[in-house]
């Protein structure tokens, strides 16, 4: 309970010293695992249909991507909507559309594209720059996980110093957002020149003293450390992502 009320205090006190345009749509973010060999067909219809339906019916295509380790494996992508009751009309009248249906019943003649699907809903934090201009290179997806209770403390610790070391050291701060539903869950994108810039820069940030005193400052409030994972995807835009 302490350390709840903690990081919550820390929350409120720096939440006026961002002067971020709020971005108070919800995001969803969309994984889609093709089913074997059909990525390519997958992503044509996305380009040559996909994307224009979702306007029609309201959605905004945010970025399309695919990992740089593996560019076959999945296609990731971002929508945004004006909020939760807007998006489940949209796609409702997307599902229902007579053009998706035909697009739909031709691309799949040979079989299915698809063969699971993820998505997430994300809303931005207060800290977040909102910037979906072009990237520098590559694109870095990076997934937090807080340990128990500790969320509050690890978005101060990025509000407070994180956001503004990865700048110092070259990194391009996007978007930053929590999952809809989760008290655990921290999002975000960077970009780099490339993969190998970003090592250099994160090598650089890893030994930086004042990301050094953040970081002990925040575990000696959390008494361990405040998150249970990190996981890091690079991810590069497909031809016809708006975002690029």
């Amino acid at each position: 309970m302490k350390r709840t009320i903690i990081a919550s205090v820390l929350m409120l006190m720096s939440v006026f010293a961002f002067g971020q345009k709020a971005d108070t749509r919800l995001f969803e973010m969309r994984i889609y695992y093709p089913e074997a060999g059909k990525m390519a067909d997958m992503q044509s219809r996305f380009r040559n249909h996909t994307l224009k339906l979702f306007e029609k019916h309201g959605m905004t295509n945010i970025g399309y991507f695919v990992p740089q380790r593996k560019p076959d494996s999945v296609l990731i992508y971002i929508l945004a909507f004006k909020d939760r009751a807007q998006r489940d009309s949209s796609w409702k009248a997307f599902g229902a559309d007579l053009n998706w249906k035909s697009v739909q019943s031709e691309s799949e003649k040979n079989g299915k594209l698809i063969k699971k699907i993820d998505q997430y809903f994300l809303t931005t934090t207060d800290f977040s720059p909102n910037d979906l201009n072009k990237g520098s290179g590559v694109f870095e997806l990076r997934t937090y996980k807080a340990s128990p209770y500790n969320l509050g403390l690890l978005m101060a610790r990025f509000r407070n110093h994180t956001v503004k070391i990865f700048e110092k050291h070259g990194m391009k701060n996007h978007i930053y957002w929590n999952q809809v539903g989760k008290d655990d869950m921290l999002i975000y994108l960077l970009s780099h020149a490339n993969k190998e810039a970003a090592k250099v820069s994160f090598d650089a940030f890893r030994l930086d003293p004042d990301w050094l005193s953040a970081r002990e400052a925040s575990e000696k409030l959390a008494k361990g450390s405040i998150t249970t994972s990190v996981v890091s995807e690079f991810l590069i835009p497909t031809d016809f992502s708006p975002w690029k």
